[in-house]
């Protein structure tokens, strides 16, 4: 079982990897037109699910998500695989992903704060 530094490590890097999938995900759209651009995403989950297997402490000042290229969208002819619908949908998973690691950080800090506070 993970204990509570664990659990905020986790949730921060969550978050900063929602973050950085974000930002994938706007320069995905802004190379919509782009001749011959993939695009990428990146890997977290099934990295964290790796680390939480583990047993011990995890440092994650190293833990790093995996940028990379899904390819399983289908082509246009200029060779581009981004298509707006799809980035749209990865938007908005992010977006309730990052709303709901920044949601159970709150709850774990009000967490402690109560536990420190009874006496």
């Amino acid at each position: 079982m993970a204990n509570d530094l664990n659990i905020l490590n986790y949730l921060e890097a969550g978050i900063k990897a929602e973050g950085s999938r974000q930002k994938l995900i706007a320069n995905n759209v802004a190379n919509m037109n782009t001749p011959g651009y993939r695009r990428t995403d990146i890997r977290f989950e099934e990295i964290l699910a790796k680390a939480i297997e583990t047993k011990g402490k995890i440092d994650m000042s190293g833990f790093k998500p995996e940028i990379y290229q899904p390819k399983t969208t289908s082509l246009k002819s200029n060779g581009n695989d981004v298509h707006l619908e799809t980035e749209v949908g990865s938007m908005v998973k992010n977006s309730l992903k990052h709303s709901t690691y920044i949601k159970l950080l709150k709850k774990k800090y009000e967490q402690m704060k109560a536990s420190m506070s009874v006496r």
